[in-house]
């Protein structure tokens, strides 16, 4: 089957809702524009089940995307959304013959996904990111993947699963970065510390404020920027000025995508916090960035090049302080994982 006859359909929880709206999952969007470079000829659909907030079929870059609006809304309407999103599938088989479905994320969209393939002997795979590996998913002992029909996004949330359902995905497909999105351009190393990403209690800035906090008993003018939004804010704002912190911390709120790329390129070290990942993206953006890594998380087997993994927060800042004294370290761009990797890995397994 040649390029121009298949059509892969893409479920996922959430989407841009246009081609500005770059926070919305970046990864994802770099994977799918990297999908559309690798095989033009490939046609992509993509069913956004939650987000964005409207009903409407539209273009991104290229590929269509239908919305559903689902708001994460459950009971009656859950059921009412199972079935569009069905039919919306069924319409696309005709029209289009599905080669192959991609579901992001171990919940309603692999259930789904996993419904339809089952029914029209068409093949499907459920890449999982994080949280739905983690013990109490409901919707594993209704969807019944197979091993064969699982991807993990690191060989620890491979290793989570297991423990959790008795079942190890067989494939483990890792993020990457788009290397087309860093401009390294008269770029100063003129941020000490930088962190980003939702702020949630699982992300635990707490500690990263905490981190910052001791550093400053031995560099009294460190320097360090939390980029991000969520619940947490004010809780963390009201922790800085106790902390008398606020000369020192700056919370930029959210950025688009491409200016925390931007920021990143500006630090020396990255800090990571959260108490759990599927794999950190933003982990290896800041090594791509030129920064060190410093995480509670190790997502991988094999060791990643100035990516340091500590247990605890004193480790963290006794890390933070040894690279940040050293006048003979160098910071350098290590890219890890490239997005062009990612699709040739996923590529294989469609056989596209």
């Amino acid at each position: 089957m040649s390029d121009k006859t298949k059509t892969l359909v893409i479920l996922t929880p959430g989407f841009p809702k246009d081609e500005s709206d770059t926070t919305c999952l970046p990864m994802q969007q770099s994977f799918i524009l990297a999908l559309n470079k690798t095989f033009p000829q490939l046609t992509i659909i993509i069913l956004a089940f939650q987000y964005p907030y409207f009903k409407k079929t539209y273009q991104w870059h290229g590929n269509t995307v239908i919305s559903f609006d689902g708001r994460n809304r459950g009971g009656l309407i859950k059921l009412f959304l199972f079935r569009k999103w069905n039919a919306a599938i069924k319409k696309i088989h005709k029209t289009n013959k599905i080669y192959g479905l991609l579901s992001f994320w171990y919940a309603e969209c692999a259930l789904t996904g996993k419904r339809f393939a089952d029914k029209h002997g068409v093949r499907h795979y459920c890449w999982m990111w994080g949280q739905d590996a983690k013990e109490g998913n409901k919707y594993v002992p209704f969807t019944r993947l197979k091993p064969d029909e699982l991807i993990a996004f690191s060989d620890s949330l491979q290793r989570e699963f297991e423990k959790n359902y008795g079942i190890r995905p067989l494939h483990v497909i890792t993020p990457g970065v788009d290397l087309k999105e860093f401009s390294f351009i008269n770029v100063k190393k003129d941020i000490d510390i930088i962190a980003a990403g939702s702020l949630i209690p699982l992300k635990q800035y707490d500690i990263f404020i905490g981190v910052i906090a001791e550093i400053k008993n031995r560099i009294p003018f460190i320097n360090a920027v939390l980029i991000g939004e969520g619940p947490e804010k004010s809780k963390l704002q009201n922790l800085i000025e106790s902390l008398g912190l606020q000369s020192n911390i700056t919370l930029t709120g959210e950025l688009p995508h491409p200016d925390v790329l931007q920021w990143m390129q500006r630090a020396k070290l990255f800090i990571h916090p959260s108490s759990y990942e599927g794999f950190g993206i933003v982990c290896i953006e800041a090594l791509s960035a030129g920064a060190k890594v410093i995480s509670f998380v190790k997502p991988m087997q094999a060791e990643i090049e100035n990516w340091h993994i500590v247990t605890n927060k004193e480790e963290m800042v006794q890390k933070a302080v040894k690279i940040l004294k050293d006048p003979t370290i160098e910071f350098k761009s290590v890219v890890p994982y490239t997005i062009e990797q990612s699709v040739q890995k996923m590529s294989q397994l469609f056989s596209l």
